[in-house]
């Protein structure tokens, strides 16, 4: 994965995650119907990447196209919704998709979503070459959000974490973990964490949901996430990072205190959702330890930031809340 998105930090920079000088790298209007694009997720794909994109369009409604990169910050969006193959009637009611994930397991590219099935859920489906997609049953009831599978089998079970909601733009959140033997049933339910009180932590204290796909280091599975903070001028979004155990996920090493990201710059702050930082995707190179970290924008358009992995683990633990 040499070839991932790479600027290194400005000199002025002491941040631990830094954002790329020519963010946002995907406008709001890159379909030719797309009125934003934003929470969407990258994998590498062949010889460059492809991914799975918000795409609002001008009736504002929610759905998820495929797209493709050679550099994986040049994107060519389909103009269409993914169209799924033929399915069961208890998969045909869809009445939005939102904020994808996409993982890699075996020769299949999993795809997760928050699936409009009677309120929101977690839809399923994979894909091999992100021009056929196949969905799966849900894997939950209504209602949740921000549904994460791991990218492998942890004590021979799929994992995948995910924030139970209610029907509206949900007041709390906590993130709990989910386990199946085949995708399809889920059960042994683990809470994993919390909010922070506001005298702790305040930029995650309302609200936390799982980000990119965790990535495995020999410190434990890192979990880049965003917290929320109900403020005077409405919600904030910010990126935090955690550590957690390698055979039993749901327990917390180390989370981070203060933030890694958060709304500053005028992309961030203005948009259709003001001051809004929302990590989707996540590409490491193990061979140098690069970090392009790729999330939504005000939920308008899509930028991307960068970390080095030593340093950012260094970082989660030294300045821990756990």
């Amino acid at each position: 994965m040499k070839n991932i998105p790479w600027q290194e930090r400005p000199a002025d920079c002491e941040d631990v995650v830094w954002r790329y000088s020519e963010n946002p790298v995907i406008p709001r209007n890159l379909t030719k119907n797309s009125n934003s694009i934003f929470n969407s997720a990258v994998v590498p794909f062949g010889d460059g990447f492809a991914g799975v994109f918000r795409c609002d369009d001008k009736c504002r409604r929610m759905n998820i196209h495929a797209g493709f990169s050679e550099d994986g910050i040049n994107w060519r969006i389909e103009n269409e919704p993914i169209a799924f193959g033929p399915d069961g009637d208890s998969l045909a009611h869809s009445d939005y998709k939102y904020d994808p994930r996409v993982v890699q397991i075996g020769d299949k590219y999993h795809i997760q979503w928050c699936n409009g099935y009677f309120g929101p859920t977690i839809g399923l489906g994979y894909t091999y070459d992100f021009k056929t997609f196949y969905q799966s049953e849900n894997a939950f009831l209504p209602f949740n959000r921000n549904g994460v599978l791991f990218p492998r089998k942890v004590n021979d079970m799929y994992m995948m974490l995910s924030r139970p909601s209610d029907t509206g733009h949900t007041p709390f959140g906590d993130i709990f973990l989910s386990q199946s033997p085949d995708l399809e049933f889920w059960g042994r339910h683990r809470h994993v964490m919390s909010p922070s009180p506001f005298e702790d932590s305040a930029w995650q204290c309302m609200k936390i949901g799982a980000g990119p796909a965790p990535i495995e280091t020999p410190d434990g599975w890192l979990l880049i996430y965003h917290g929320v903070l109900n403020s005077c001028n409405g919600y904030v979004y910010s990126m935090g990072a955690a550590l957690l155990d390698l055979d039993e996920p749901w327990k917390v090493l180390y989370r981070s205190q203060p933030y890694l990201l958060s709304p500053q710059r005028d992309y961030e702050c203005v948009g259709d959702v003001p001051n809004v930082v929302f990590p989707c995707a996540a590409l490491h190179d193990e061979e140098t330890g690069r970090l392009a970290i790729y999330y939504g924008a005000a939920d308008t358009v899509t930028g991307i930031a960068f970390a080095k992995m030593d340093e950012l683990i260094k970082f989660v633990k030294e300045n821990s809340c756990v």
